[in-house]
């Protein structure tokens, strides 16, 4: 069955939801302490695709399997040409190609939207996201050790980055 990456409505809400949810109660990808509810998926979807930044869904027939979307790195004007990227895949799916599919879609919107450099932080133990970011052309460009907890131990997290084939100038 091919996989179709696609822009999300806010009828994909839950299926976003159930993806996230599993990430942010069983894994380091999410560095919070529960789940997130529905309606604020909903707002998360609207606000993002309200910025007129994208929020993608992954899916093999009638089934999300991942969603992915970028936003501001900081809020500030100095970064308007920056984003951090956000990438998940249902836990079923790993390893299929559909978290490299989802990245190099947002990274070819990041470009039509004349943005510089995409970012991502992701924990340091993250390896299959560190090893993914990198064969995109993402570079590790710092490492913060002990600035994030979730299961009763300290976590670290790498920045990389991937400059972007866009027209802007500063």
């Amino acid at each position: 069955m091919s996989l179709i990456v696609r822009d999300a409505t806010l009828e994909d809400a839950a299926d976003v939801l159930a993806i996230y949810n599993f990430a942010a109660i069983n894994t380091t990808a999410v560095w919070t302490d529960g789940p997130a509810d529905l309606s604020s998926r909903r707002e998360w979807i609207r606000t993002r695709q309200e910025a007129g930044y994208p929020v993608l869904v992954a899916m093999k027939g009638k089934d999300v399997v991942g969603f992915a979307s970028f936003g501001d790195f900081r809020p500030f004007p100095g970064y308007r040409h920056t984003v951090e990227n956000s990438v998940y895949v249902d836990e079923r799916h790993h390893r299929l190609g559909i978290g490299r599919s989802l990245l190099a879609a947002l990274i070819e919107r990041a470009t039509a939207l004349d943005k510089h450099v995409m970012i991502a932080g992701i924990e340091a133990a993250n390896a299959a996201s560190i090893n993914l970011h990198a064969s995109l052309g993402f570079v590790e460009v710092g490492r913060m050790p002990e600035v994030g907890c979730k299961f009763g131990r300290w976590l670290d997290l790498v920045f990389m980055q991937k400059r972007l084939a866009s027209g802007v100038r500063p």
